[in-house]
C-alpha cells in the first residue's frame, strides 16, 4: 500500500505532456509485443503480412475485411 500511495503522488505530481509521454511509451511498447507475437506465430510472414496481422488484433473483422481485403476469419491473427 505504501508503494501504490507514492506511485500515485508521483503521477499527481506529474504534467500532462509528461503523462502523455508515458502513455505514448505504454503504447509502443505494446504493439511491439503484439509484433513480436504475430513473428512468432507466423516466421515466414513478409512486413505487409505482419502489419496485417497486427492490425486484425485491434480492428473489427468488417474494417478488415472493407478497407484492408483481410479476413482475419479465413488468415489469422
Amino acid at each position: 500500500p505504501e508503494v501504490e500511495e507514492r506511485q500515485i503522488e508521483a503521477w499527481r505530481g506529474m504534467t500532462p505532456a509528461e503523462k502523455l509521454h508515458i502513455v505514448s511509451e505504454l503504447v509502443r511498447a505494446t504493439e511491439e509485443l503484439a509484433l513480436a507475437g504475430v513473428r512468432v506465430r507466423h516466421p515466414r510472414a513478409g512486413e505487409r503480412e505482419q502489419q496485417l496481422r497486427l492490425a486484425a488484433l485491434r480492428l473489427d473483422r468488417e474494417t478488415m475485411v472493407r478497407w484492408l481485403d483481410w479476413d482475419p476469419e479465413r488468415e489469422g491473427y
